[in-house]
């Protein structure tokens, strides 16, 4: 046996596959025989490497074998995802999946941002899988939407932005409602130890698998330009129209940063959308949707676009600022050079950036060559101290003040 047949799915199974699905993955090579057994798995590969069909082809054949079907308004395999996008995104890929094997599963989707009543009808027979977002999750909860007490398995998909303190407490809450019997996976591109070590808590004897790090993505060709803060907008737009790619992801720190870079973009010529949590539902969907068809050359965005999006030939990204975290960078490059194909990944970093682009560099072992635009050359490090030195505010000269005797005079003197 050769290919997936050999990962321990069943000939039919196999047979249904797309035809793309020739030969797995590592990722898939090394999750698909434990799952399949029953094991619990902490798994940390390269985005773009096939995590998802890693967890899903896996679940639909057990819950194929499983003949006692659901209960009620009761779930059966449950996915938890960080952002609202990606468990649209899941969902959509576990229908594709369950369609090619023509299993009549109920995948139902659950996610914040949009009325909560039509998710609350869907689940009234319950659901073989559930793809949700921790906060409805609770929300369809304890309204009475879903029960799950027969969940059979659990998937965090980007697990340790669910593990992070953001979602602690609604994941807390989420897997004290899990039966203990259960079965649980989780996966990411980046775990940190102690990430890795509050995970284990909630694991049995899990199998901790690291396959294709994603410090070190070979079909990426990652640029780094120096340039003064002031110019980053006109050496973006250099790079959009020099470069001449059909589409860019462009990643900002903060929902202005998007509106008003989207100003001067739209200003200079070129066609770009905003990509943010303050935007509705709606309108982040359509505008996802209108960068993935091609309709949208230049998407900005913040980090709700960074984690597990599946953007196909996406040729490239750009950090027009950088991320917070070095393992934000790895989700944020990792948009671009997905399922084999190339990538470029470029940062513009000013002087204010040197030092975090360098702890980044260390953190994730990036040797990368910071490179300067004819136009765009930054300000050397004694001209730019002497610049900061001129915007300090200059001290006023203090009056002196005039003392008062509040001295009382004794009676007696």
């Amino acid at each position: 046996m050769s290919g997936f047949a050999s990962l321990g799915l069943a000939p039919e199974f196999v047979a249904g596959l797309a035809p793309e699905f020739i030969e797995p993955t590592p990722i898939q090579s090394s999750v698909i025989p434990l799952m399949l057994s029953g094991r619990d798995v902490i798994a940390q590969a390269a985005t773009g490497s096939g995590k998802t069909a890693a967890f899903v082809l896996p679940i639909l054949q057990l819950l194929k074998h499983n003949t006692l079907g659901v209960k009620g308004n009761h779930i059966r395999a449950l996915i938890l995802a960080p952002t609202r996008e990606l468990a649209r995104q899941l969902s959509d890929q576990c229908i594709q999946f369950a369609n090619r094997q023509q299993q009549p599963l109920r995948v139902r989707l659950a996610h914040g941002g949009v009325s909560i009543n039509p998710q609350m009808l869907s689940l009234r027979a319950g659901a073989d899988i559930l793809v949700a977002t921790p906060g409805r999750l609770l929300e369809l909860h304890a309204s009475g939407a879903l029960k799950l007490a027969q969940v059979k398995y659990l998937v965090l998909d980007e697990a340790d932005r669910l593990l992070n303190l953001g979602f602690t407490d609604e994941l807390t809450a989420v897997l004290r409602l899990l039966p203990k019997d259960r079965q649980t996976s989780l996966f990411s591109a980046t775990f940190d130890a102690d990430i890795a070590q509050l995970a284990e808590a909630w694991l049995k004897a899990p199998q901790h698998l690291k396959v294709d790090t994603a410090s070190s993505i070979p079909k990426i060709e990652q640029r780094v330009y120096e340039v003064n803060r002031e110019q980053k907008s006109a050496l973006l737009t250099h790079l959009l129209k020099s470069l001449s790619l059909p589409s860019v992801l462009v990643f900002v720190n903060a929902k202005l940063s998007c509106d008003r870079l989207a100003q001067k973009l739209i200003k200079a010529g070129i066609d770009c959308i905003v990509f943010h949590g303050d935007k509705s539902q709606g309108k982040r969907h359509q505008a996802l949707d209108d960068f993935m068809a091609g309709k949208i050359p230049v998407l900005i965005a913040t980090d709700i676009a960074a984690r597990g999006l599946d953007i196909q030939h996406l040729p490239a990204v750009i950090n027009f600022e950088l991320p917070r975290s070095p393992a934000d960078y790895v989700h944020r490059i990792g948009r671009t050079g997905r399922a084999g194909e190339a990538g470029l990944a470029i940062s513009l970093i000013c002087h204010e950036e040197y030092h975090h682009f360098g702890v980044i560099a260390k953190k994730n072992k990036l040797e990368v060559e910071r490179l300067q635009l004819k136009g765009f050359t930054p300000k050397t490090l004694e001209q730019y101290q002497q610049q900061a030195l001129q915007a300090l505010p200059t001290p006023k000269s203090r009056k002196p003040k005039k003392r008062h005797n509040n001295s009382k005079v004794s009676p007696r003197s």
